[in-house]
């Protein structure tokens, strides 16, 4: 049943006309099989605007209304009392009163604000009622800096060995100057034997790189069928209200073309829409995309975050600023583009039950709607499909530390603040806060909810965004090797062969197939005798191997890694593989230059440009108007 207040509260609303009968039965029955307020369903939906729902609050309790943007709070009164607490309850102090007493606006008026407000303000205080997004607005400005500063600092001045702040210590340019030291030297003393120890050691690499790669293919198609099936089970009976609050950050930068996309993507989730609470991070200097955010005039439980402008400017750093202002147990992020599968939450929260304790995330598998487009996104698509469908499974199966995708990772929040979320000085945060997360102790488990993106149609556009993963990639490998004897103790000789091949193998491959693309054209142009000196025939054989069964196999693996989504008529182009690796040979070279120029900068990729997008925002203008 639903409560007293609230039940006189719709009353109130209905009688004034800001609610149409069905419109409040509809409220009802949600808020009654939800288990949450009316006020809290009424934010959920466009039936009426935010102003008269406060305005009709502030009568039903007999207390005045607030203007906090016509009559702006006292910023160094606020800054006063915890940011945290007032956060939580959606209180804030507006001034002193001359007797002493304090005025206070809430956006959550009832009893239980009562005796938060009595418990928390001094003297007699008079109470106000004012829109949460207002005092949300007023919060982040009384704290603007220190938050600001968490935001950038808060893991670099708490666990500084675990940032990407500085790039290389001072140990690792010892290491790095020895072994420079120590080729330079070969090279000069014994040039032949220093080749060939050279090549037996990137030759080595790359056989062990592919041996891993197909156990890794092998382990993790194994048993994903049994535990996809329990998990969704599980999923399927799991209650409504007894589903916690849950946040879902989108952090976006001069996007606007695809907010309409976005916003129906998340109304269309199988999970009571009153228990979101959406985040749409935005940069303050984006002013394009807050006035397109302002103009779809959202739902309540939608809210824009603004963030303060700051060195770097990075996806990390603005998810750790509007991490300050969330209200879930869970989180995730989505990026712009986005479409989750509507079950994503309550499947991750069906895993989170089936995973042991320490499990803190759940890695959701991404892919893309226009795989077919053109060329790039079909091989995109491949490389997606064996990352996310096959090998990370087998990293969870064989205990090894997961790099996170860059979305669809849902976090358990308490274990996300204790960690101090992400890394603003790591261009792929997630990928090292998954390292980071297996360090602390903790686990991070994959499943096979889906969330579909974009693919990248242009080549610029692509070794754009392909660059500064493998330039995140190079720091989070020079972050977490810093302390090697840690490492091992913290995820075993297992672990750490994985991290060395699953992170500095997808880093060192592409920076080392152009030498041994140029020993292949120079063994074709002038024969083996050009080779031989610098290829003893036990090295030779097994540099062969490695391009023949090798590639081969990687050839093999891209082809069939579609057939578990049955979309067998991308595995031919898997052939042309070899094509998309030159791609990756330019992005890894760029990312090495602006590793050492450029080491913070985020570079920007362009969404929208896929001819599907017009297609989706059509659509989602339409299901917006329905």
């Amino acid at each position: 049943m639903l409560d007293s207040e609230s039940a006189e509260i719709g009353e109130l609303l209905l009688d004034r006309g800001l609610l149409t009968s069905a419109q409040l039965d509809e409220a009802t029955a949600l808020a009654e099989a939800w288990q949450v307020g009316l006020v809290d369903i009424l934010h959920a939906r466009n039936w009426l605007k935010p102003g008269a729902l406060y305005r009709a609050l502030a009568f039903y309790y007999d207390l005045g209304m607030g203007d906090l943007v016509a009559d702006p709070p006292d910023l160094d009164l606020i800054r006063a009392y915890d940011v945290d607490e007032m956060t939580n309850a959606m209180t804030i102090p507006l001034r002193d009163k001359l007797d002493g007493g304090v005025v206070v606006a809430t956006a959550r008026p009832g009893s239980k604000t009562l005796l938060h407000i009595l418990q928390t303000y001094p003297g007699e205080v008079e109470i106000v009622v004012a829109p949460q997004l207002e005092i949300s607005l007023a919060l982040r400005r009384a704290f603007r800096e220190e938050q600001s500063h968490k935001a950038v600092f808060g893991l670099a001045e708490t666990d500084p060995v675990m940032s990407a702040a500085t790039v290389v210590t001072t140990p690792q340019v010892v290491v790095i100057y020895g072994l420079l030291s120590a080729v330079l030297s070969g090279f000069a003393l014994a040039p032949v034997a220093t080749l060939v120890a050279l090549n037996l050691v990137m030759t080595l690499f790359y056989t062990g790189n592919f041996l891993f790669k197909a156990v890794l293919v092998w382990v993790g198609g194994e048993t994903q069928e049994r535990s996809s099936r329990a998990i969704a089970a599980e999923a399927a009976i799991l209650r409504d209200e007894e589903l916690p609050v849950y946040t879902v950050l989108v952090p976006m930068f001069r996007e606007p073309e695809v907010l309409p996309i976005l916003t129906a993507a998340l109304r269309r989730l199988d999970y009571p829409l009153a228990k979101l609470d959406i985040k749409i991070v935005l940069e303050e200097s984006d002013h394009e995309t807050i006035e397109a955010a302002r103009k779809l005039e959202l739902e309540g439980i939608f809210e824009i975050v603004e963030v303060p402008q700051s060195h770097p400017q990075t996806k990390p750093k603005a998810c750790n600023y509007a991490l300050q202002y969330a209200r879930g147990d869970y989180l995730v992020i989505f990026d712009a583009e986005d479409k989750p599968e509507p079950d994503q939450l309550k499947k991750v929260l069906a895993a989170f039950r089936q995973r042991p304790a320490n499990t803190a995330c759940i890695q959701c598998r991404l892919n893309y709607y226009n795989a077919r487009e053109n060329w790039l996104t079909r091989m995109f698509t491949l490389d997606y499909s064996l990352w996310f469908d096959l090998m990370l499974p087998g990293l969870e199966r064989l205990g090894v530390p997961i790099p996170l995708g860059g979305t669809s990772n849902h976090f358990r929040m308490d274990v996300l603040r204790e960690l101090h979320a992400w890394d603003p000085f790591n261009v792929t945060e997630d990928a090292d806060l998954g390292i980071r997360l297996t360090q602390k102790g903790y686990r991070v488990g994959v499943i096979d909810s889906t969330t579909y993106e974009e693919a990248n149609v242009s080549v610029p556009n692509w070794i754009r965004q392909r660059s500064r993963w493998i330039k995140g990639y190079m720091q989070t490998f020079l972050v977490h090797t810093r302390r090697p004897l840690h490492l091992l103790r913290s995820v075993g000789i297992r672990g750490v062969i994985g991290f060395v091949f699953f992170i500095g193998g997808t880093v060192l491959s592409g920076l080392l197939n152009p030498i041994f693309w140029g020993i292949f054209i120079l063994w074709m142009v002038f024969g083996a005798a050009a080779i031989e000196p610098y290829f003893p025939p036990v090295l030779l054989y097994l540099s062969l191997i490695n391009l023949l069964a090798g590639n081969c196999l990687l050839i093999y693996l891209t082809m069939v890694a579609p057939f578990r989504r049955r979309w067998t008529d991308l595995a031919p182009w898997g052939i042309t593989i070899v094509g998309y690796w030159v791609l990756m040979t330019i992005a890894s070279y760029k990312a090495l230059k602006q590793l050492v120029t450029n080491p913070f900068y985020w570079e920007k990729t362009q969404h929208g440009l896929s001819k599907h997008t017009e297609q989706e925002l059509q659509s989602a203008q339409a299901e917006a108007q329905t």
